[in-house]
């Protein structure tokens, strides 16, 4: 860490140097402007225009890479907040069907990316996602509404041995993945630039790294209901070969969870310490509900009974994830001031 000393040059005016190594890797010269960023704790940041204006590129090169590898990376670079991504041969080569398919499954998976240039040897994507229309509030909420909507929808399939709709289910995973890589790259470039904190509508940049953890979370629980719905298109008749008061619990528990799911999200954006109270309160309610809805079943083949408590184990999951989010949420809340907390 390097020092200044803070110089008077008038009234009401403190000055001091910048590094030379640092203004000379960012172009500053006399007469340019800066942007500064107060932030907690007494910090100050200083930023180079170049960072309000650079847009990020990044090149991929295909001739050591297979398929799976090229996709991954645009994924990467797309995550890391690159405006543009070229993807290109290499040196007088063309570009592999196998790597151009790559390029378009990318493209499929991410919001707001398209191709604007293809020849043989290469292809550029480019990002039109701008960070203001979006804030990270409103994308955790839509994250965690898609995984609830995916869940619902596959318990009522097995209620009603309705294929279509755990079809439909499952359709939505590839949005709930959407705005699960789009959070991550938002939270990464508002990491990389404070200015963007609040275009995502954060004060400072203290929440990001809660944030990245609560969309992991709900991304996971979207995996969870995924699973409910192959569960149905899997299972012979498409519905669960239980009682129908059986049924009605598992539709009950799955209520519940959906309550405790959206009540942990409300808690971490609204910074609501008694709202992740509550979801302990009652996940404490729910946290046997796995065991007791199995312990009453009657005897039954060890196939029927796997997959019963295949989806207990996903909706119990998804209970835990909500109360890993509270936890989150509880440490949010409690890093400013309320009716429960004086910060000195």
């Amino acid at each position: 860490m390097e020092t200044r000393k803070v110089q008077r040059l008038g009234p009401s005016t403190l000055a001091m140097t910048l590094p030379a190594e640092w203004a000379s890797e960012h172009n500053v010269e006399k007469g340019d402007e800066v942007s500064l960023r107060i932030g907690g704790k007494g910090t100050l940041t200083v930023m180079p225009e170049s960072v309000q204006t650079e847009e990020s590129e990044a090149i991929i090169y295909t001739e050591d890479l297979d398929a799976d590898a090229v996709e991954r990376a645009i994924v990467a670079q797309y995550v890391l907040g690159r405006r543009i991504i070229h993807v290109e041969a290499g040196e007088d080569g063309t570009l592999k069907s196998e790597h151009i398919n790559a390029v378009y499954n990318a493209e499929t998976q991410l919001m707001g990316l398209g191709v604007i240039e293809e020849t043989p040897e290469r292809i550029a994507i480019r990002c039109s996602v701008d960070p203001e229309d979006f804030t990270l509030d409103n994308l955790l909420e839509r994250l965690e509404s898609t995984g609830s909507t995916m869940r619902n929808e596959g318990v009522k399939a097995l209620a009603h041995g309705n294929p279509d709709l755990a079809q439909r289910a499952l359709n939505r995973e590839r949005q709930a993945n959407k705005i699960f890589v789009l959070l991550l790259r938002l939270i990464f470039t508002a990491y990389q630039n404070p200015n963007l904190a609040r275009a995502v509508g954060l004060d400072n940049g203290f929440p990001l790294i809660g944030y990245r953890s609560i969309a992991k979370n709900l991304e996971l629980t979207a995996d969870n209901a995924e699973d409910i719905a192959e569960i149905v298109l899997e299972t012979e008749g498409h519905a669960l070969n239980v009682e129908s008061s059986t049924m009605r619990r598992i539709r009950e528990f799955t209520d519940q969870v959906n309550e405790i799911t959206e009540m942990a999200v409300t808690a971490a954006v609204e910074r609501d310490y008694d709202a992740a109270i509550e979801v302990r309160e009652l996940y404490a309610e729910i946290g046997n509900r796995e065991q007791d809805i199995l312990s009453d079943l009657p005897e039954m083949e060890n196939e029927e009974l796997l997959r019963i408590r295949e989806v207990l184990v996903s909706l119990q999951q998804t209970a835990q994830y909500a109360v890993r989010n509270a936890e989150i949420a509880t440490n949010l809340a409690l890093n400013e001031e309320s009716v429960h907390t004086e910060i000195q």
